[in-house]
């Protein structure tokens, strides 16, 4: 979709959505869900867990770092496939309205999110007050805003719950903060292909070498900057090919992806034994693997992610980033109830279907009734504008 020729100011407000990105963001979120709840409530009976093998075990509840690199990739392959579908080229982007569409996406459910653990942390919340013997309030708040809540917690530790998710959200928006400038500056497609290039070669030595802070390489700016940089230029090869490939090109593409993602993901002892993690480049081919998914399946989209036995992955894709913010509500209440119950290792299987559907609900319910209504008043004509003007009014008044 293209801006409008008489008026280049208007643009679309929403794209068509992708069935197969809503579900890879559905699979990937409840990884995160799996991975938090399984820190609290082991997956159990013992002797399940067994049957399950270490292999499967690790793939289904220690998942949760691998998934936000995933998430990392899918963000850079939606941001630059969503601008190129609203300005035409890169180099036609408009900062301003970018930053627009992009703070009217982020902005309501982040402010809702501090808002909340303010309240609880001045309330005195056991489960999500910060130790102000590390941390207080107004500097966590100021890290999460100022998009180095990643740098903080390198420095003092994890944060509690919710506030730890939002490391992903400072190495993903500082991104997003240059991103529109180089495309202007770059002014060709081509010449900004190549500066993603950096972050891809620097990644490998922000995961192994240029720290010794075990949470800092893996939480660093570079350390997950290439992923998004791998899906920025998974978009830009997808929409720029002047004509589809052969299909033995698209397969092998398709064989190479599954392949690498697919064997990093889920053989993580072989990988290691390789030497490949030692320097972070399992990181590397994991994120390499998934964009030439996203390259494959826009050549030749998936069906089978439309169909029915999909709906509920793509229900989770489709509000994955109120449910990634939100579900550490729903996770440690959870895992409290089911401590004091004194319930039998019998129950954990359903303990870990109802927080998965819970964490899904809660997360559903923050979009449809606030963060989906502001992102559609910001993005209209005038939205923060009027904004604004409300403000002014207020302080006149």
């Amino acid at each position: 979709m293209a801006r409008s020729a008489a008026n280049p100011s208007v643009f679309p407000a929403t794209l068509p959505r992708m069935a197969h990105v809503d579900l890879l963001r559905g699979l990937l979120v409840v990884f995160v869900i799996l991975l938090h709840a399984n820190l609290r409530i082991p997956f159990g009976p013992p002797a399940l867990a067994q049957s399950l093998g270490p292999r499967l075990t690790g793939i289904l509840f220690r998942s949760g770092y691998y998934a936000v690199i995933v998430f990392f990739v899918v963000s850079g392959y939606l941001i630059t496939s969503a601008s190129i579908r609203r300005w035409g080229r890169l180099s036609q982007v408009r900062p301003a309205a970018f930053y627009r569409l992009r703070a009217a996406r982020i902005l309501p459910s982040l402010l809702l999110l501090l808002a909340v653990l303010s309240v609880l942390h001045l309330a005195g919340s056991a489960w999500f007050a910060l130790d102000t013997d590390k941390v207080s309030l107004w500097r966590a708040l100021l890290a999460a805003l100022g998009l180095h809540l990643n740098w903080l917690e390198a420095q003092v530790g994890y944060l509690p719950g919710p506030w730890g998710v939002l490391w992903s959200l400072s190495v993903e928006e500082a991104f997003y903060l240059g991103f529109p400038l180089l495309c202007v500056l770059m002014r060709n497609e081509r010449r900004l292909g190549l500066l993603l290039l950096v972050p891809i070669a620097l990644g490998p030595f922000a995961r192994s070498v240029f720290s010794d802070n075990e949470l800092w390489q893996d939480h660093s700016y570079l350390s997950g900057m290439d992923g998004i940089a791998f899906g920025c230029l998974a978009a830009l090869l997808a929409h720029r090919m002047p004509r589809l490939p052969s299909v033995a090109v698209q397969r092998l593409v398709l064989i190479a992806g599954v392949v690498l993602s697919v064997g990093v993901f889920c053989f993580r002892k072989e990988v290691f034994h390789l030497g490949l993690t030692r320097f972070g480049l399992q990181v590397t081919l994991l994120e390499m693997g998934v964009a030439l998914l996203l390259v494959a399946t826009q050549w030749r989209p998936w069906t089978w992610c439309e169909s029915a036995a999909a709906a509920p992955l793509r229900w989770f894709g489709r509000h994955s980033y109120e449910v990634y913010l939100s579900h550490m509500f729903v996770v440690i209440p959870a895992a409290w109830l089911y401590l004091q119950a004194d319930a039998s290792p019998a129950w954990i299987p359903l303990w870990f279907v109802a927080v998965v559907a819970a964490s899904g609900l809660l997360g559903q319910a923050v979009a449809r009734c606030f963060s989906d209504p502001c992102n559609r008043a910001l993005r209209a004509p005038g939205g923060f504008g009027a904004l604004k003007s409300f403000r002014l009014l207020r302080r006149r008044g």
